[in-house]
């Protein structure tokens, strides 16, 4: 950008900045705004009007607000004039997290310019899993008072004929109907808060303050206990996991990662495994480290119903399921992976998979060793 013969001398650069989908803003060294675009200036609406009066100071005193931690705009600013790397930082606007990047642009009369980059925040997936929500705790409310109504009469009035064995027998039933919708539900406030840590950038800090070094057997070991003691993954899963997992992790393996979000990334993708696999097939969660670096994979394998080649873009995407009769026919609301995609990444970890449709599918994850 800085070469004017690199650019084509019909293309208009502030017509094409003012098309960008993020919002633009860029003061000079005097600190008065030189150039905004249409997305800066939906974003910001009224505040534009006293940053271009003010200029610098009225930009930072807007990004500053309602920031509890971080450095200040004028401590980002300086970083990015001072090295020329762009430098990350968020700020809230109208309520929502916005992330933002600075960097310093030399004009062709070798002054140094600042571009602040907003990006645009993106509350679709919140508002679709609000509905979401709202369905799903509906549901549970009317089925939950409706099946505690029934036990009710059932203990007022046992029907002509009924023994006690079969009035336990049809209580259970109930509890158990309750019980699911429970579950289910709170698993969605799980889901919800954890949405909410990624959407409003508390999880970077979070993941960064609970880091450490993890022997991973036992690590695993200490999961899977907590797992099996625990309720099944799913109600509808009554199978037990001991029986169908075949663990191959060497016990020399370390891993960098926050245990927190570790133990909620086995979690949901075995959760998964379970679900679209054969009861009794076998399910292996092995590790290796990877030489000659530190870093360590973990696999785990399934022999489900695999997944189609056309459906590997909603396999991380909130509120996307593969649409094969095998997925749809069981519980989920298609964002466990998008979510365990955030948090991984967080951790400096990646997620990907491997699948053939009919043979099984392999999810594996990458953390620093050490």
């Amino acid at each position: 950008m800085n070469d004017s013969k690199s650019i084509p001398p019909d293309l208009d650069l502030r017509r094409l900045i003012d098309r960008m989908g993020y919002g633009v803003l860029v003061f000079d060294s005097a600190d008065r705004l030189v150039l905004d675009n249409a997305a800066a200036r939906d974003m910001l609406g009224p505040n534009l009007t006293l940053i271009r009066a003010e200029g610098w100071l009225a930009a930072a005193m807007l990004l500053d607000a309602r920031r509890a931690e971080g450095p200040s705009a004028d401590e980002v600013r300086a970083r990015a004039l001072s090295t020329g790397e762009p430098v990350r930082f968020h700020t809230l606007l109208t309520g929502a997290y916005v992330p933002c990047w600075a960097v310093s642009v030399q004009g062709n009369n070798g002054q140094l310019y600042t571009l602040i980059s907003m990006e645009q925040t993106d509350w679709g997936a919140l508002r679709e899993f609000m509905s979401t929500f709202r369905t799903e705790a509906r549901l549970a409310v009317e089925s939950t008072r409706g099946h505690a109504d029934l036990i009710m009469q059932l203990m007022r009035k046992r029907p002509p004929g009924m023994t006690a064995d079969q009035l336990a027998g049809r209580v259970k039933g109930f509890a158990e109907i309750i019980a699911t919708h429970m579950y289910r539900l709170e698993m969605l406030l799980d889901l919800l808060y954890r949405l909410e840590i990624i959407r409003t950038g508390q999880l970077p800090a979070l993941v960064s303050r609970d880091r450490r070094k993890l022997k991973l057997a036992d690590f695993v070991e200490d999961f899977l206990e907590g797992l099996i003691q625990e309720q099944p993954l799913d109600p509808i899963h009554s199978e037990t996991l001991r029986d169908r997992l075949i663990v191959q992790i060497p016990s020399n393996i370390t891993v960098i990662a926050s245990p927190e979000y570790l133990r909620k990334a086995l979690h949901d993708v075995l959760r998964n495994a379970i679900m679209y696999s054969p009861p009794n097939s076998p399910i292996i969660l092995r590790a290796a480290r990877l030489a000659p670096s530190d870093v360590v994979q973990i696999d785990i394998v399934d022999q489900g119903c695999g997944i189609r080649a056309k459906e590997a873009d909603r396999v991380f995407a909130p509120f996307q399921r593969a649409r094969q009769p095998q997925v749809m026919a069981e519980f989920g609301y298609g964002i466990s992976l998008y979510l365990v995609k955030a948090e991984l990444d967080a951790m400096g970890g990646r997620i990907w998979y491997e699948s053939e449709e009919g043979v099984g599918t392999t999810f594996s994850i990458k953390l620093s060793g050490s």
